[in-house]
C-alpha cells in the first residue's frame, strides 16, 4: 500500500507536467501556424500590390521608419523602386503611398467614389474622435455615407465656396490690422499672423473676433493642433506604434504609451467647442438688430438651426465647430509664416510682385480682390507659397478604398491605408524643376517654367476628391489678400547681425515635424516701403479696427482648465434627501 501511494505521488506531478507541457506546445503550434498563415497572406498581397521594401512578420516595415519627416523617406523610396506608388507595411497592414501628382489625380480624383472612406485608424480614429468627426469618419455602409454627407453639407454651409464670400470684408479688415501690427511691433510677426488667422475663424464660427495675440484662445488652440499634428506622424514610437500593435489600444488611458491622447469624451457632453458654441449663441442673442445686420451670421447659429434635421448629438456639433476653428487657425498662420520665409530667402520674386502691385494699386490704398485679374504675378506668387512648402504635408488623413481596386496592374485592397505624399508631389523635378527654389513663374501661363499638371489647380495642397479640405476656399481667399497687402506695404528681408551688419541666413529646410508643418522660428527685418505707404497702413488699419469693433468679445472658457472645471462640477449631483432638503451626492 505504501509503495502504491508513493507511486501515485510521484506519477501525478509528472503526468500533470506532461499535460501542461502538451497544452503549452499545442498553443505554440497554433500560434506558429497562425503566424505562418498571416505572413503568407502578407507575402501573397505583396506580390500583387505596388512595389516596396520587404516586410517582416507582424511588424512589417515599421521599424525602418525614420524618426523625423517620413514624407522625405517615402519620396526616396519611390525613387529607389522607380515607382510613383509604393507599398509600406505598418505592422501587418499595408499602406500605399502616392508620390506622383498624376497617380494621385487618377486614384483620388477620378476614382473619388471608392476612395472617400477612411481606413481603420487606432490613434486618430478609435482613440480619438472616430465616427463623430468629419475628418476621421469611415464610410462602410449607406448609413455611414449618409452621416458623412450630412456633416459635409453642414461644413459647406460655413466655409463652402459660396459661403466664404460673406467673410471677405472681415478678412480684408483683419489683414489691414495685421499690416498695422507689423508696423507697430514687427518682431512679433508670428503672433500677429496667428492672431489674424484665429480671429477670422472665430468671427466665422462664433461671431466674435480675437483682438490680442496673447489671448489664450490662440495659444491654447494652436498648441493643441500642433500637438495633434505631431502625434499623428507615421512612426515607430508611441502613440503611432499602436497602429502596428492595435492590442495596446485596449489598455487604460493611464498607460505610458497613451501619453498625449487625453481621455475620450467627458461626462454630460461638456465639450469645449460645444460650450464655446452655446456661449456664442447667447452673445449673439444679446446683440441689437442693428449690430446683427453689420456682421455675418455666425456658423454656430446656422449649425444649431440645422442640427435637429440631422439629429446631431453634442459631440458631433462640437467636432464640426472645432474642426473649423482649430484647423483654420493653425494651417492659415503656418502658410503665412512660410510666405515670410520665402521673402527672406528669395528676395527677387518679392521685388517683382511689389513692382506689379505698384503699377496697378499705387501707394494711396492697399490691394483688394478686385485687383486680382490685373496682378498675374501676385496670383502666381500666392500659388507658389502653397506649393513650395505645403502645410498639410501628406494631404491630411489617409484615404481608403471601399472595394478592391487596381492601378497600373497593382492591387490596392479594400480597407488599405492610401496616403498622398504632398511633399514628393510638389518636389517632383518633372513637374517642378529645381523644386526647392521659390519661383512664381511656374504658375504663369506661357512662361517657360510652367509645366503640365493634372486637375483644375496647379498644386495639391488641400488634398483630393471628396475628402478635400472643406476650408480650401476660405484659406485661398484669406491668404491672397494678406500676402498681397503685406507685399504692397513692407520690405521683408533677412535680419542683420547688429554687431557685424551681415545678413543672418535663414534655413528653408528648418520645418517642424508635424503633419501640419511650419517653419522653425527665424528672425527677419520688416520695414514699410515708403512713408506714403506707412501713412496708408495706419489710416486703413485704424479704420479697420473701428469697423471690427462690433465683433469684439471674449470667452469665459479656457481650454487649459475647461475639463478640470467640468469634472469638478460633475463630481456631484443634486438630489432630494429623505428630509426634503437638497443634498449633493457624489457620482459613482
Amino acid at each position: 500500500m505504501l509503495s502504491e501511494t508513493l507511486l501515485e505521488v510521484l506519477v501525478k506531478p509528472v503526468s500533470g507536467g506532461i499535460g501542461a507541457a502538451n497544452f503549452f506546445l499545442s498553443l505554440l503550434a497554433i500560434a506558429a501556424t497562425a503566424l505562418v498563415v498571416d505572413y503568407g497572406r502578407m507575402l501573397y498581397l505583396r506580390r500583387k500590390m505596388p512595389p516596396g521594401p520587404f516586410p517582416l512578420p507582424i511588424v512589417g516595415n515599421t521599424f525602418s521608419l525614420p524618426d523625423r519627416k517620413p514624407w522625405i523617406y517615402f519620396e526616396e523610396l519611390a525613387r529607389r523602386f522607380d515607382a510613383p506608388v509604393l507599398t509600406f507595411w505598418v505592422g501587418r497592414n499595408p499602406t500605399v503611398w502616392i508620390n506622383d501628382a498624376w497617380s494621385a489625380h487618377e486614384i483620388f480624383e477620378k476614382r473619388a467614389q471608392i476612395y472617400t472612406s477612411r481606413p481603420r485608424m487606432i490613434v486618430f480614429g478609435e482613440l480619438g474622435p472616430g465616427q463623430s468627426n468629419l475628418v476621421s469618419m469611415r464610410i462602410r455602409n449607406q448609413a455611414e455615407r449618409a452621416r458623412w454627407r450630412a456633416h459635409r453639407k453642414l461644413m459647406h454651409l460655413g466655409v463652402g465656396i459660396q459661403a466664404v464670400r460673406r467673410y471677405r470684408e472681415v478678412q480684408n479688415n483683419e489683414s489691414k490690422v495685421v499690416a498695422l501690427d507689423y508696423l507697430r511691433d514687427p518682431a512679433n510677426y508670428v503672433k500677429h499672423l496667428e492672431r489674424y488667422a484665429t480671429s477670422v475663424v472665430s468671427v466665422i464660427a462664433f461671431g466674435r473676433r480675437v483682438a490680442s495675440h496673447d489671448d489664450p484662445i490662440i495659444t491654447e488652440v494652436i498648441a493643441l493642433m500642433q500637438l495633434a499634428a505631431d502625434l499623428n506622424v507615421p512612426g515607430k514610437s508611441f502613440p503611432m506604434l499602436m497602429e502596428t500593435f492595435p492590442i495596446l489600444a485596449k489598455f487604460p488611458r493611464s498607460m505610458p504609451w497613451m501619453k498625449g491622447l487625453g481621455s475620450r469624451g467627458q461626462q454630460g457632453g461638456n465639450y469645449f467647442f460645444y460650450s464655446l458654441a452655446k456661449e456664442a449663441l447667447e452673445q449673439q442673442a444679446a446683440r441689437s438688430p442693428s449690430e446683427k445686420a453689420m456682421i455675418p451670421t455666425p456658423y454656430v447659429e446656422t449649425l444649431f438651426q440645422e442640427a435637429p434635421k440631422y439629429n446631431l448629438p453634442v459631440e458631433e456639433v462640437s467636432s464640426l465647430t472645432g474642426n473649423l476653428f482649430g484647423a483654420g487657425s493653425d494651417t492659415s498662420s503656418s502658410t503665412l509664416i512660410t510666405f515670410m520665409l520665402a521673402c527672406c530667402a528669395f528676395p527677387d520674386p518679392m521685388k517683382k510682385a511689389q513692382a506689379e502691385i505698384d503699377a496697378v494699386v499705387g501707394s494711396s490704398r492697399s490691394p483688394h480682390w478686385d485687383d486680382g485679374p490685373q496682378l498675374p504675378y501676385v496670383n502666381a506668387f500666392v500659388q507658389e507659397v502653397f506649393r513650395w512648402r505645403s502645410v498639410a504635408i501628406i494631404g491630411g488623413q489617409p484615404h481608403s478604398p471601399t472595394q478592391d481596386d487596381w492601378y497600373k496592374g497593382w492591387l490596392i485592397p479594400r480597407g488599405t491605408w492610401v496616403q498622398g505624399n504632398v511633399w514628393a508631389i510638389h518636389h517632383n523635378n518633372r513637374d517642378f524643376p529645381d523644386p526647392d527654389r521659390f519661383l512664381p513663374e511656374r504658375f504663369l501661363e506661357g512662361d517657360d517654367h510652367k509645366r503640365p499638371f493634372p486637375g483644375d489647380k496647379s498644386y495639391m495642397t488641400f488634398g483630393w476628391g471628396r475628402r478635400v479640405c472643406s476650408g480650401q476656399a476660405l484659406a485661398e481667399q484669406g491668404t491672397w489678400i494678406t500676402i498681397a497687402r503685406l507685399l504692397w506695404a513692407f520690405d521683408i528681408r533677412k535680419k542683420k547681425d547688429p554687431k557685424t551688419g551681415k545678413e543672418i541666413d535663414v534655413d528653408i529646410f528648418a520645418y517642424t515635424n508635424g503633419l501640419n508643418m511650419r517653419p522653425q522660428p527665424f528672425q527677419c527685418d520688416i520695414a514699410p516701403r515708403n512713408d506714403k505707404v506707412r501713412k496708408t497702413v495706419v489710416r486703413e488699419g485704424e479704420m479697420a479696427l473701428q469697423d471690427l469693433k462690433v465683433l469684439d468679445g471674449d470667452s469665459k472658457y479656457r481650454m487649459s482648465t475647461f475639463y478640470q472645471e467640468q469634472r469638478k462640477k460633475l463630481a456631484h449631483e443634486p438630489v432630494i434627501g429623505q428630509d426634503g432638503n437638497i443634498q449633493l451626492v457624489k457620482i459613482k
